[in-house]
């Protein structure tokens, strides 16, 4: 199972979205879960199980598959309950 942050360049947001990723991953005891990050032009339905997308990418990020939609990607709440609705869509919860 692959999670994938994703932002415009692949720096910046989408690795600070991937370490929380695997902060909420851990709380959630959750394991088994690869966390990367990229840039939404590199990123492909194959490059991972879910994608997780700042609002502003909403439709640069259609087509890829199980995407989610992150209204504030500084907001840990907004991230953790949608890691957790991922995981349980997954069948990892």
């Amino acid at each position: 199972m692959k999670f994938l942050a994703m932002c415009s360049t692949g720096l910046g947001s989408s690795f600070m979205v991937h370490m929380n990723i695997d902060e909420v991953l851990a709380e959630l005891g959750i394991s088994g879960v690869e966390v990367d990050h990229s840039d939404i032009g590199s990123a492909s339905p194959a490059s991972a199980d879910v994608f997780f997308v700042a609002k502003d990418l909403e439709d640069a990020a259609a087509g890829l598959g199980d995407v989610v939609v992150l209204n504030s990607i500084i907001d840990r709440e907004e991230l953790r309950e949608a890691v957790k609705a991922a995981a349980v869509r997954k069948g990892l919860l």
